[in-house]
């Protein structure tokens, strides 16, 4: 298995690794209930056996597991190594390296499929990191872009809301995040990055917690939580969490939320 050098992991890496590793089995079990999310673009997809696939911002493996499971030949890149240590137990026959997604460390031409699982808006450009996804992809491999969708259908907006107070201000002259979920938003950005859209889509499904415990244990895994709580404390971001997650208290003592994805399917040219 492949291993990029520390000194590899460059710009927007840099940054999010040390974050996305700091609770990395607690994001293990969050990557666990996203199975939906890999299932439904393995299907629409086409994703099957001898295909060769990325997964860009892999996390714990769970998204090549998925594909590994019905033949596919994985490859994952992420800037964690504590999630691919993870990765790598889950799925031994996997390449995994250690990186940044604006530098991929493949040739081109090199894979039949291409994803990122709600990652390449954490690039530091977002074109530039879909347009190396596409230098990687043969001609006409399909480029997989999943994104949050509308806030109005995704009730884990509730913890984002309560987080926020936490944050650090923005730096002044910030660009305001684009809506990603819109009609034609991700569209501009796979073609001005050099690839073709060819179809989006939606999918729906709820997290479900069995408990208290559970629930904020993996809620508080996110990297962008963990700059609140290194920002204002571990203690008050759990509070406002607990909170906010009170109206999606289930009969049975459990929590559900639920959730909306979109994904655009681009084509490599």
């Amino acid at each position: 298995m492949k291993q990029m050098s520390e000194e590899m992991r460059t710009g927007s890496a840099k940054r999010w690794g040390p974050l996305w590793g700091a609770r990395a089995s607690a994001w293990a079990e969050v990557e666990d209930r996203q199975l939906p999310t890999y299932e439904e673009a393995i299907h629409r997809v086409g994703i099957g056996a001898g295909m060769r696939v990325l997964d860009v911002g892999c996390g714990t493996g769970r998204f090549l597991q998925a594909a590994a499971d019905v033949g596919a030949d994985a490859w994952g890149l992420d800037a964690s190594e504590e999630l691919l240590e993870i990765a790598r137990d889950r799925v031994p026959a996997a390449d995994l390296s250690l990186g940044d997604m604006q530098a991929l460390p493949y040739a081109e031409d090199t894979f039949d499929v291409v994803t990122g699982f709600n990652s390449f808006f954490f690039a530091s450009d977002l074109e530039s990191a879909l347009r190396e996804a596409g230098r990687v992809a043969r001609s006409g491999a399909a480029v997989v872009i999943q994104v949050w969708g509308r806030p109005e259908h995704c009730e884990l907006g509730a913890i984002k809301s309560a987080v926020a107070p936490f944050m650090p201000a923005p730096q002044p002259g910030a660009p305001k995040p684009l809506e990603l979920w819109s009609q034609g938003v991700l569209e501009a950005l796979a073609t001005g990055a050099g690839l073709e859209p060819d179809f989006a889509f939606d999918s729906h499904w709820a997290f479900e917690f069995e408990d208290a415990a559970s629930a904020l244990r993996c809620l508080m895994s996110p990297g962008i939580n963990e700059i609140a709580v290194r920002a204002s404390g571990e203690d008050r971001v759990a509070a406002a969490i607990a909170a906010a997650i009170e109206p999606f208290r289930t009969a049975s003592g459990g929590y559900r939320l639920e959730n909306e994805w979109h994904y655009l399917v681009a084509r490599a040219q």
